[in-house]
């Protein structure tokens, strides 16, 4: 049943909504059915569940690795080619191997010839390279030191308390609403502790710094004890970084799978049967440790805030390198990257309803892929361009940034646009018109009584929401899309471009997924929003 003026919206459950990459999907379907009244205690103890795979709301027949052999594939040599993508982006690499430095800015031409003419040798080499990657004492205190950091502000930082859907198990998730001020404390953070801080070598000659700060700070005696780490640390010691951070994922993806089905945090657990599956795809969908939940901080507070610090560190680091010239096509795409996360802090909330939260348990697929393959690849063309300059013109470098922050702008247009159609439960405008929405029934069991308990969604089928049931991929691709020629594949070779194909086919794929759930929630209603709106992600195309 189609609905177009003064409906009502009886009851709302927490619709997803999108984020960035292995975090960023939404379902188009707006509902209520949580509230701080059902929330569950953070620390209340549940027992644990059967081993039923499909305990609870949260689990998709067909779902993840299994129905996808690519990702599986992916999912098997994705630790080897981290470690691969962080040398061919390392200063070792440039300084000891010129010939294999070219050949990675000219992939078709030469590095592919070169490779197709001695393929042991190829095979050699590039197993060579990976395996040099190793981890070291630095790189690990980076890691701990930054997610120490990042735990300090999760625990502390106020904020209010938010909630996200409700599953069939009963369980309610609590947070703390406190990711803008996690971005910008921890960014003021990063800067304040290294040498463009106050204590640092560089600070009289900072403009951003007031003068008053730095004469605080000496009074108080810190800089004497304080030695301040170089801005550009993130780039300096990546690959020893993510190299430890690659064992400490699969140790801790291990971990999970164990906890998930000895001691779980909630009823929405179990095991499928298969130890693979089981680590591969997680056994748990809400862990938490000492009132910290585990997906939220990694998906978020660690691997978004490494990824949006590490594009201005990058930039710092290639400034020093070129003798203080600054690679424009760098800077504007640090800067954008940096805002568009700004822009996903703001609405992280919207991110806890969405399908890698209340989908996806906490396995290796989402953990590892948040620990290590973002820092990977989510910066690999940014970490490119520190060997390797855009040699693009301010004028040039400032036209991409512009589209690329059309595509953040719009992105967060269309989240803010069903966020407001929810919290008005429909009764507002879109685009100048009341909105056109499905009334969606679907039914839910009692925890308690076990009986079948029927609720209301509303699914938007107007303005952005009208125009493809995924539209915000379209603007999430276009900035990522952006950000890669941003790194000029035109002088530094198509390799530069794999964070934007990797995400145009992670995007196409949770798309996908998104429309089996939502057939398997809401059935014939769903189709006839389908119909409404046929097109997935292009309209007009796709």
């Amino acid at each position: 049943m189609t609905k177009t003026k003064g409906s009502s919206l009886r009851k709302r459950t927490g619709a997803s909504s999108p984020a960035h990459a292995t975090t960023g999907e939404k379902s188009t379907a707006t509902t209520n059915e949580s509230s701080p009244q059902q929330a569950d205690d953070d620390n209340s103890s549940t027992k644990p569940s059967s081993t039923d795979y499909k305990s609870g709301t949260n689990w998709v027949h067909g779902g993840g690795i299994e129905a996808n052999p690519y990702l599986f594939v992916l999912i098997v040599v994705s630790p080897f080619l981290s470690l691969l993508l962080a040398y061919i982006t390392s200063a070792e690499m440039a300084e000891i191997n010129n010939a294999l430095s070219w050949r990675i800015t000219h992939p078709l031409t030469e590095m592919i010839p070169a490779c197709l003419s001695d393929v042991p040798a190829c095979v050699t080499s590039t197993l060579s390279a990976g395996a040099s990657v190793l981890p070291t004492s630095e790189g690990a205190k980076l890691v701990l030191s930054f997610m120490a950091v990042g735990l300090a502000l999760e625990r502390f930082l106020p904020g209010k308390i938010d909630y996200g859907p409700e599953t069939a198990t009963g369980h309610v998730p609590k947070y703390v609403d406190n990711g803008v001020a996690h971005c910008f404390v921890y960014s003021l953070l990063y800067l304040a502790g290294s040498n463009l801080g106050p204590c640092g070598e560089l600070a009289e000659d900072l403009v951003f710094l007031p003068a008053a700060v730095g004469r605080f700070v000496a009074k108080t005696g810190a800089c004497d004890v304080y030695q301040p780490y170089d801005f550009g640390i993130l780039y300096d010691i990546f690959p020893s970084s993510l190299s430890f951070l690659n064992i400490f994922g699969i140790v801790f993806c291990i971990f999970l799978m164990f906890k998930g089905i000895y001691f779980p945090s909630t009823q929405d657990n179990g095991s499928s049967g298969s130890w693979v599956k089981d680590y591969l795809w997680g056994t748990e969908l809400y862990p938490r440790i000492f009132g910290v939940d585990l997906k939220r901080f990694i998906n978020c507070r660690f691997s978004m805030t490494f990824w949006q610090l590490a594009g201005f560190s990058f930039c710092y680091r290639s400034y020093v390198l070129r003798g203080n010239d600054m690679d424009w096509g760098l800077f504007f795409s640090a800067l954008s990257q940096y805002l568009y996360l700004v822009k996903f802090f703001f609405w992280e909330m919207g991110y806890m309803r969405s399908i890698d939260i209340i989908v996806d348990r906490a396995g290796y697929e989402i953990q590892w892929g948040c620990l290590v393959w973002v820092p990977a690849v989510y910066t690999f063309h940014s970490r490119f361009l520190v060997q390797h300059p855009s040699g693009l013109s301010f004028t040039t470098a400032m036209a991409i940034f512009v589209v690329s922050m059309a595509g953040v702008v719009l992105n967060y247009a269309a989240d803010r646009e069903r966020d407001v159609f929810r919290s008005s439960k429909g009764k507002c405008l879109v685009w100048g018109s009341k909105p056109r929405y499905i009334i969606a029934k679907y039914t839910v069991a009692d925890r308690k009584t076990g009986k079948a308990i029927e609720k209301t969604s509303l699914l938007l089928a107007s303005g952005f929401w009208g125009m493809a049931r995924h539209f915000q991929y379209f603007f999430e691709l276009t900035a990522a899309y952006s950000w890669c020629f941003l790194a000029n594949p035109f002088e530094n070779g198509i390799l530069v471009m794999f964070y934007a194909v990797f995400l145009t086919g992670l995007l196409v794929d949770r798309a996908k997924r998104d429309t089996e759930k939502c057939r398997l929630k809401y059935g014939k209603y769903y189709e006839e929003y389908c119909d409404l709106v046929p097109y997935k992600i292009v309209p007009g195309i796709f």
